[in-house]
């Protein structure tokens, strides 16, 4: 894989009720006491709505700077991975939920440090360890290495090598049974503020024709946050170690659908003056025009060349071990509902996707050929 389109896990308050019933089974009978190291971005905000949900005490262990006044009642403990876990010294836990490493010494550290009181370490990693996808990867396949060990530069070159070495860490101190790994691939829903996903709904939310890429049949895959949570608290719940790719397993989704859940989503939620219709063009047309995959059209990445096997990650070992894939349909809409709740600068300047501008023109050249 390029690693421009690493996969980096980033930071709508839910329904309790139809979070209890996520798992698809019965709360568990013993309440668990969680740490979460991060738990006020995206993915730690359902981890943390749905443990709560199913009866567990959480803690966060963070620098008190993001979302200071979710989930108000929580204990809050304050520190920094780069040299200060004083606040977790001596403390106990079930289990630990690690969604902040992006640095072996980081994890480490805190692996070191709670491992004789903490039953359970699991890691949030991503498929962008693997070393490549020129063919499909499953838990199994070469994970990238770092041309020098003892960086700690985070970019689209070493973040995949950095999460495996983070990986090799946490499994070091807790061994393979204790410790849980999670890759997930492109995450996606409410609260998601890379925008990645969330541009298609927002896009389609204007109205009038908008660029799509590829073919409809070209396969993606992604994991909602939510699906992404219930895993976490079933492995958790489970006491499951082992190494999970966690996203909708290969084919089940394809770019066709999401654009047209987007549309359909438009339509009936935000009411646009004009109707979205969408104008397919070929990936070598957007190539020659230097259309970006995953950064000028999110979430899609053609399924050819060093890319062939990007869309293609297993998600077996997960969907044995009980994970669960939403509807796009309901991501699609829930994440529009989300994107129309928010500030009105963060709608007007999304972190991802093609400028209006530059899409007008790519059209523009594409009807002309």
């Amino acid at each position: 894989m390029k690693r421009r389109h690493f996969l980096a896990a980033t930071g709508a308050s839910l329904a309790t009720g139809a979070l209890a019933s996520t798992l698809g089974h019965a709360a568990p009978k013993n309440a668990l006491r969680l740490l979460i190291l991060g738990g006020t971005r995206f993915i730690g905000l359902h981890m943390t709505e749905l443990a709560l949900a199913r009866g567990h005490s959480v803690t966060f262990f963070n620098r008190g700077r993001t979302n200071t006044d979710r989930y108000p009642k929580i204990e809050r403990l304050r520190g920094d991975r780069n040299g200060d876990l004083a606040a977790l010294a001596g403390r106990e836990w079930d289990a630990v939920i690690d969604n902040s490493g992006y640095l072996p010494r980081q994890v480490r550290d805190t692996a070191t440090l709670l491992e004789p009181k903490v039953r359970r370490y699991l890691f949030i990693s991503s498929v962008s360890v693997y070393a490549n996808f020129l063919t499909a990867n499953d838990e199994n396949s070469p994970v990238g290495k770092l041309d020098d060990p003892a960086t700690e530069k985070i970019d689209e070159a070493t973040y995949g090598p950095l999460k495996a070495a983070c990986e090799r860490a946490a499994q070091a101190v807790y061994g393979t049974s204790r410790a849980s790994v999670i890759r997930p691939g492109l995450i996606v829903g409410p609260d998601d503020n890379t925008d990645r996903f969330t541009y298609w709904p927002a896009r389609a939310a204007r109205g009038g024709r908008m660029l799509a890429p590829g073919t409809p049949r070209d396969p993606i895959q992604i994991i909602d946050a939510r699906d992404l949570a219930a895993f976490t608290l079933r492995l958790i719940e489970n006491d499951v170690g082992g190494v999970f790719n966690v996203l909708s397993p290969p084919e089940k989704f394809r770019m066709g659908e999401l654009v047209d859940e987007s549309i359909a989503a438009a339509i009936e939620i935000a009411r646009p003056a004009t109707k979205p219709v969408a104008r397919w063009v070929p990936a070598d047309t957007l190539a020659a025009q230097k259309v970006a995959p995953w950064s000028d059209m999110p979430v899609w990445v053609p399924s050819s060349g060093d890319e062939a096997g990007f869309a293609a990650t297993s998600a077996a070992r997960a969907l044995r071990a009980g994970l669960t894939i939403r509807p796009m349909r309901e991501t699609v809409r829930d994440t529009l509902r989300w994107h129309l709740a928010r500030p009105e600068a963060e709608r007007n300047a999304l972190k991802a996707g093609i400028k209006s501008e530059r899409e007008a023109a790519v059209l523009a050249e594409a009807d002309a050929r």
